[in-house]
This record gives C-alpha cells, structure tokens and sequence, in this order.
C-alpha cells in the first residue's frame, strides 16, 4: 500500500500545493493553507445509506406550509433590516468598521429585548463593568439581560446551558477561541470552528444568534468568506464617526428582503432610531443660489437630500473639483455634460459640491439634481426650497428615468414639494428651464433666459 501524501489546501478557494506557503498562490490570502494528509490521485468510495421513509423526498407541492413567527427586537428599524423581526435560530451577523457603533446597537436591542425574555449578553473584547458602566449610560439596565466576559467558546457554550437564554449575543466571532481549532483568535480555522459552532447551536436550540464580525481595512467582513455563507443574515452597520448619522443594511437575509436600510442617529445617551430621516439631509433658511433637493433612494426608502455647490473662479490652470458625499469622477463627468449640452462655462472656474448631514450620493438618480445645483451656482440664481428632482444624466444630455419613480415622486408630494423635474424633462437644457421658471421672486423669474 502506497504511503499516504501529504499536500496543503487553501481553505478559501481549495488550491493545493506539495509544500507549506504563507500566501494562497490563487486567492492571494494570507494564513489559509492548512495541511491535509489523502490519498492523491484516489477517490473516495463512499456507500449509499438507506434512507428513512421519514426522510424521503417528496414533491415540493406536497409539503406544508410554515410560517416563520418572528419577534420584535423593540427596535423598528433594526426590525425593517431584518425582514419584520428576529426569526427564532436564526444566525444573524453584524459587522462595521471600529468605534461605528456596533456594540452601543446590539446592547440596546439587547436591552428591548430583555423586556420580555431572558438575554445573554458575550462580550469577549470588555469586561462586564465595561459593558455595566455603558449600559448605565444608555439606560440598558435590565434584570433579565445577563452579561458575560468570556472568549473561550466551550465556556460560552457552558452559559448559555446556565441561563438558558431566548437571545444570545456574542461580540465579537474574531475575538473567541476554540479549543477545537488550532492557532489563535482570529484566524481562519478559529473564525470557521466558532461561527460553525454558534450556528449549530442555534439551529438545535431555535436560539437566535447576534454575532458581530470585524471588518478589513477595504470594508469586507474579516477573516473567512465562508463565514457569511454559513449565517442567515448579514447586515453591516455604517456611517461616518464626525457625524452623528448611522445606517444599517442587510448585504444577505434569507428571511426577507436585502434593500431595506435602517436609519439610526448617535446621541451622547445611546443610539436612536429615525423612523422618519427626511429633514436630516436639509438645511434650514431662505434659498440660495447653489443648492438643490434630490429624491434619492436608499433601500425602498425614499429620502429628500439636498446638494449644495459652489463655483469660483480659478486661479490655477488646473480648476479643482472637491467632493463630500458625491463622487468625484461622476462630478466631473456631469461638469463636462453641463459645458457640452447645456452651455453653462466651467473649465475656469473651481467647482466644490457637497451633500448636508454626511449622507453619500452614490445612485445615479442624484445626477439632475447636482447639475441644477452648479447650474444655479454658475448664474448666482436661487433655486426654491419647494422643488424636488430626480433623473439620471447621458452624456448626450438626456434625464434618464430611473428606478423607484413613482414611489419618489409620491414621497416628494407627501413632504409638500410642489414642483418635481425628472425624467418627463427630456433634455438637461429642459430640466434647467424648469427649475429657471420655478423661481419663487418675480425677478428670478425676468432672468428666465439665463440658462
């Protein structure tokens, strides 16, 4: 009998190699070849089992209906991520970059939670005063939310038999070690061996997990891409940490939807839900030259947003271009379609274009809106605070419908726009006029021809 081989796989994508390397040579990831000792060249000969009659398989037709009964968190925008609720032995996994707020929005919903069933709270990353004294701060003291300090997964396991909770938090999955598994927290084999382990136990229980994951530097979950196979959901947790503005979506849920987003806010007490975000994104007075209100959607969720711009001469031969909360290769492709189409002059002039209360216009649909803005920046021209827009821009100078139209529009008739252009302005040149003649003074209304 020929001596068993040993050879070396990579764990994330199964390449195989005759000899030990720090780096996947096809996936380029780093620590993921393991050893494994076969048979190379032979195949496996795996007998057939007998099935039960139990579990044979029928026609789908033939089986019964079941509904999931899912459970409120006590938050309704976390709720609106997931689906309407947390599904009983789901695994449900959070991830978002440092100091974002994951751990704040887990012991709040902990805390809800709690008001009706037992809660166990993991924290292997602080000590239980640690998460004492911020739940003090947040209001979160409840009797039936237990805390535990734990990264051992076997002594987790041990409290959860103790407590016997109806909600199990672990924060975070990078953070616990096993036993089980070599190497240290953290690494690929202990992220697979304790996400694996915490998944079973969810299922046998009907015991819905909440597992907060790291983040890399590029945004992706950290460690294995395996881990967000193995959980029902995954929801990542964002915003920017100079402003008080959080959003939570779910990347994968297969209890639901995908493009649902929660809008929560950062509070010196905790975080706070925003059921209706619209007067976030909008700043307050009289109405200047330069800004316009875009109807973006984020998610099924339509949100009134306003672009502000500002245009000066240059300087330089080189005119700049600064963006916050718009893309700047999109701005400079839509500067060239105003010079090209519209004739409104811009190679001389410096261009800066910014969105209020740090949200990020990333969707095509903002694109009419930050042409309007500069437009009106370029002729020193006022546009009113009751006109909405929303449309995609060509580069042949065509408003281009987009998705969700009807369901914007009915949003900015709700929030009393008057005045909406989209895409039944065909042209950009149209869709100028049109925010021109909606001019709220008489004198803006003489200078139609400006544009």
């Amino acid at each position: 009998m020929a001596k068993p081989s040993s050879q070396f796989t990579c764990t994330e994508c199964g390449w195989k190699t005759i000899k030990w390397v720090g780096r996947c040579g096809q996936c380029q990831a780093w620590g993921t070849v393991v050893e494994s000792t076969n048979d190379i060249g032979q195949l496996a000969r795996l007998a057939p089992v007998r099935v039960s009659d139990a579990r044979s398989a029928r026609p789908i037709t033939d089986l019964p209906e079941t509904e999931f009964l899912r459970w409120a968190s006590g938050i309704g925008e976390f709720d609106r991520v997931l689906g309407g609720g947390i599904v009983p032995g789901a695994a449900i996994l959070l991830s978002g970059e440092p100091g974002v707020g994951k751990s704040t929005l887990l012991l709040e919903v902990a805390a809800r939670a709690a008001q009706g069933a037992r809660v166990l709270y993991v924290s292997a990353e602080e000590s239980v005063g640690q998460v004492r004294l911020r739940a003090s701060r947040t209001g979160a003291l409840t009797p039936n939310l237990f805390l535990a300090a734990e990264t051992d997964l076997a002594t987790i396991l041990g409290q959860v038999d103790a407590v016997e909770p109806s909600l199990l938090i672990v924060d975070s999955v990078q953070t616990v070690s096993s036993s089980m598994s070599d190497g240290l927290a953290g690494q690929p084999a202990q992220v697979r061996e304790v996400a694996a382990t915490l998944i079973r136990v969810a299922k046998e229980r009907n015991l819905p997990v909440l597992i907060v994951g790291h983040v890399t530097k590029d945004g992706t979950v950290a460690g294995p891409r395996l881990l967000e196979h193995l959980v029902d959901v995954v929801c990542h947790f964002e915003g920017d940490r100079q402003t008080s503005l959080r959003f939570v979506r779910a990347l994968k849920n297969r209890f639901g939807p995908t493009d649902e987003v929660g809008c929560f806010e950062m509070t010196g007490d905790g975080i706070e839900e925003v059921p209706d975000p619209s007067s976030l994104f909008l700043s307050r007075g009289l109405a200047v030259s330069g800004t316009a209100v875009a109807i973006a959607l984020e998610g099924k969720r339509p949100l009134p947003v306003e672009v502000q711009a500002l245009v000066a001469p240059s300087s330089t031969p080189n005119p700049r271009r600064v963006t916050n909360g718009v893309d700047g290769s999109r701005l400079a492709m839509l500067l060239a379609v105003l010079e090209r189409r519209a004739g409104v002059k811009l190679a001389d002039k410096d261009v800066y274009v910014s969105t209020v209360g740090g949200v990020r216009l990333a969707e095509p649909g903002a694109d009419l809106a930050i042409a309007i803005a500069v437009a009106s920046a370029v002729k020193d021209l006022a546009i009113p605070h009751d006109v909405a827009t929303f449309g995609e821009i060509s580069l042949a100078g065509e408003v281009r419908p987009v998705n969700g139209a009807r369901q914007r529009r009915s949003e900015a008739q709700r929030l009393g726009y008057k005045t909406i252009i989209d895409a039944e302005a065909s042209t950009l040149r149209e869709a100028l006029r049109l925010a021109q003649s909606a001019a709220s003074t008489p004198r803006e209304r003489e200078l139609d021809a400006a544009f």
